[in-house]
């Protein structure tokens, strides 16, 4: 039926974030200042001793100070535990708030350090110098607290930053390396999250708020849509053919049509003789079907409702009959038949039927290699750039095209077939492995899947439709999945794998398809 194709952050994790200065609270009084202190030649920021009142003109004073009065060398308490830029600042405001002696930690061992806590991120003093300070510089510096140095020792001195600024350099090199890997990790992760997930949760359409399914329902309030399914022979004669040929099935009997769209199908049934059809679609094209049954006198035997299924109340108990035209591209897409199993399961009497009873997915491998130049290998040169990026992006899209007959290079394989009268609705997610019998020798650029309907249980007359690139075309088209790299086939060989095919969960309208074919693996979205 279709025809488009189309953070929230752990408030636990504050409890572990420092308090940082909002900038507000002052900013009446700062603006008021703010000329004047620009003026101003401002004194220089003093620096308050950690373990005394005294205020001093500089860092390197404060440190001078520490190791002449306190009798602390805090340069060698940062190189003697290699403390980074975090153990420093947790350092200093820990000093600054147990306010311990300096003998303290003079005396401490290797480890653990008692400032580990992530609270001593937290400044004590604001704008505090002491914060504000590289510790490694300060350790690369500290010749600077004990008057100038010769020549070679400056050059030393050099010879060390350079040294350090290379060795912090590869650190963050490899740093970026594991984040990298860690990405990569947790991609794949997510994905396994959404693809095999459990099935407690299907996603099914009838979850979804009205809101939540306005766009789908939208889509089909144009006429262009209608207007091209209409005109999809195939798939409107069969439907045709199925109840006019078989009219005993229809006698006299209530039929109900979910999605009715422009009401084709229950004219069709109550001329093959229904004594009552009742036609269901959310979508604004119920306004029109309802002038075309007046217009065809059929208001008699039709009531059209509109409302989704799901939400709506039958204005009878049972029904003998269901049918309907929920198939989407690649069968399954935009998941209507969902809505069909919810009216089967609420309102088909017992013995009663869904019309098509039977439907099935085939696979078949594809060997066309201009379609492949065209999607995938054009990205490796566009004007003399090499875009070959984009394949990630390109690939896992599922093509909707017309595959001719002659690129087919396998024979084709049924994956999975439904009996709509019994399937359940976890029954539409499934695995399945495949083997697809190769008749060419040549590369299977792709894999095509398509779909086959079958109106059978109670028929005299039974007719089918398939949906495959060696029949007529339909409006449903064949749907691709293109390979980012060929794969060589050899005549009479077997190409083997499995597929699996889930419903997004963010949206279960939309579906993921995921081929594993040995040596390679592809998921594809179809929304």
């Amino acid at each position: 039926m279709a025809e488009h194709t189309g953070a929230q952050c752990d408030g636990a994790a504050d409890d572990d974030m420092p308090e940082l200065s909002d900038g507000d609270d002052d900013v009446d009084n700062d603006e008021g200042q703010w000329l004047e202190e620009e003026e101003e030649d401002s004194p220089p920021a003093m620096v308050t001793c950690l373990f005394c009142e005294r205020l001093l003109t500089s860092v390197p004073a404060v440190l001078q100070h520490c190791t002449e009065e306190h009798r602390i060398d805090l340069v060698d308490v940062i190189r003697r535990h290699n403390l980074d830029d975090y153990s420093y600042i947790k350092m200093i405001n820990f000093i600054r708030s147990t306010k311990c002696a300096a003998s303290f930690l003079a005396g401490l061992p290797d480890a653990p350090l008692p400032w580990g806590s992530e609270d001593f991120l937290r400044p004590v003093l604001q704008d505090d110098p002491l914060l504000q300070t590289d510790p490694e510089e300060l350790c690369e510096d500290s010749s600077l607290l004990t008057g100038p140095s010769s020549g070679p020792e400056s050059h030393d001195a050099l010879q060390r930053r350079v040294q350090a600024a290379e060795e912090r350099a590869h650190s963050s090199e490899e740093a970026l390396t594991r984040a990298m890997d860690d990405l990569h990790k947790l991609k794949l992760l997510a994905q396994g999250l959404v693809l095999n997930a459990g099935t407690g949760n299907l996603g099914s359409v009838a979850e979804l708020r009205e809101d939540e399914d306005e766009a789908y329902f939208g889509s089909y309030g144009h006429y262009g849509i209608h207007e091209e399914m209409l005109k999809d022979k195939v798939r409107t004669e069969s439907y045709r053919d199925f109840m006019y040929r078989n009219p005993d099935a229809f006698r006299d009997k209530v039929v109900l049509d979910v999605g009715c769209g422009t009401g084709i199908l229950s004219m069709f049934a109550a001329r093959a003789g229904a004594k009552h059809v009742i036609a269901v679609d959310q979508s604004e094209i119920i306004y029109q079907a309802m002038d075309i049954v007046r217009s065809n006198q059929l208001e008699d035997k039709i009531t059209l409702i509109k409302g989704r299924i799901e939400d709506i109340k039958l204005p009878v108990e049972t029904v003998d009959i269901i049918i309907s035209e929920w198939m989407g591209y690649f069968l399954l897409f935009e998941s209507m038949l969902d809505s069909v199993l919810y009216a089967r399961d609420l309102y088909l009497a017992d013995g009663g039927s869904v019309y098509p009873d039977l439907c099935n997915i085939s696979l078949a491998a594809v060997g066309d290699a201009s379609k492949h130049r065209e999607h995938i290998a054009f990205w490796d040169d566009v004007y003399g750039f090499n875009m070959g990026c984009m394949k990630k992006a390109v690939v896992p899209e599922a093509v909707v095209e017309v595959v001719k007959d002659d690129t087919l290079i396998s024979e084709p394989a049924v994956i999975q077939t439904f009996d709509c009268n019994r399937v359940c609705l976890s029954d539409l997610e499934f695995a399945s492995e495949f083997c697809l019998k190769i008749t060419t020798t040549t590369e299977c650029t792709a894999i095509v899947g398509y779909f086959d309907i079958f109106f059978q249980k109670g028929c005299g007359n039974k007719v089918m439709f398939s949906t495959g690139p060696q029949v007529t075309k339909t409006h449903w088209k064949q749907t691709v999945f293109l390979l980012e790299r060929p794969v060589s086939v050899q005549a009479g060989e077997e190409l083997r794998g499995k597929i699996i095919v889930r419903k997004n969960k963010k949206d279960p309208r939309s579906l993921w398809v995921t081929f594993d074919l040995g040596d390679r693996k592809q998921t594809y979205s179809l929304q």
